[in-house]
């Protein structure tokens, strides 16, 4: 029985592997490194000071506090394999106590035939990530916000389960008059409730910073940020290297392209002499009827292939 146990998480732990190739830690719930929806992904994830956004939950809670009216959102993630992932958050000012909000994001990475020691076929069973976030953020004196999640962690592999508890905290000072954001997050600062096989793992802290500004003569939003600042290396100044930059031009009131690369992602995805266009990311959005747009996000993984995802937002009010 123990080397049934012991094929079945081999298989999972393979797959899941595949869906945390940019992860250089040793850490448990990895798929919370992974970009979230259309828009960020385009611009390489780089999302810690863009305003108005709910999505921005994922990557800075202080931005919420940025939002104007109820905002809610959908999205599709196509990625390696047989793996897909979905997301959905919301957004509302609360009276005059703050910026509610909650987001949630789920992994599934399909189905797999489990075998017994002699290589038997006993049946098949799956592995799933959940993680649901709830959100407060709120301004001091106009320019700055300030946010935080509690989020909590639900991963599963066949029979066995682990459940971790954590917060994100966010900064953002942003000017609306010259469209200039400067964030800080920290995010997933937890721990396991309960973990695989009895042993502990700790959970993937990410310190990201990033700035943008919308350009006073072109329509064109820029960010340039750094994530992964927690993580070990070598040398201090390594940690520059995670450098992830973003573009957004607005053609007109209702379409925009995106365009973004990742360095860190493109240094993890060597595969030999030739990576491709690795670490790059493009998308356009749509707006329609004024309340609805609909944003597609291509990231490109060199040799390994790429990943497309969709969301569908709605402005409620």
């Amino acid at each position: 029985m123990k080397k049934v146990k012991s094929v079945t998480a081999a298989f999972a732990l393979s797959v899941i592997l595949c869906s945390t190739v940019f992860s250089q830690q040793q850490t448990v719930y990895n798929f919370l490194k992974l970009d979230v929806d259309a828009r960020s992904s385009a611009m390489a994830g780089n999302f810690v000071a863009l305003p108005n956004d709910a999505n921005a939950i994922f990557y800075n809670p202080a931005v919420l506090a940025t939002g104007k009216g109820t905002k809610a959102s959908v999205g599709f993630f196509k990625y390696l394999l047989d793996i897909n992932s979905g997301n959905a958050a919301y957004t509302m000012k609360y009276k005059d106590l703050g910026y509610i909000g909650a987001g949630v994001r789920f992994v599934n990475y399909g189905s797999f035939d489990k075998y017994d020691e002699n290589f038997n076929q006993t049946g098949t069973f799956s592995a799933n990530d959940i993680a649901l976030s709830l959100g407060y953020a709120n301004q001091y004196k106009e320019r700055f916000n300030y946010g935080a999640n509690v989020k909590f962690i639900y991963s599963s592999i066949d029979e066995y389960s682990s459940l971790g508890a954590a917060v994100d905290l966010g900064f953002l000072y942003y000017v609306p008059e010259t469209y200039f954001g400067a964030g800080i997050s920290l995010l997933n600062l937890g721990t396991q409730l309960s973990s695989y096989y009895g042993t502990r793992e700790d959970l993937p802290l990410d310190l990201r910073i990033g700035v943008s500004k919308k350009l006073d003569y072109l329509p064109l939003t820029f960010t340039l940020g750094l994530t992964n600042l927690t993580d070990s290396y070598d040398k201090f100044y390594d940690r520059f290297k995670n450098i992830i930059v973003g573009g957004e031009l607005t053609v007109s009131d209702y379409v925009t392209f995106r365009i973004g690369y990742s360095n860190p992602q493109r240094q993890n995805l060597k595969t030999g002499s030739s990576i491709g266009i690795a670490g790059f990311s493009a998308g356009l959005g749509i707006k329609f009827m004024e309340k609805y747009h609909i944003d597609y996000a291509f990231n490109s993984m060199g040799k390994i292939g790429s990943t497309h995802r969709f969301n569908i937002g709605f402005d409620l009010n």
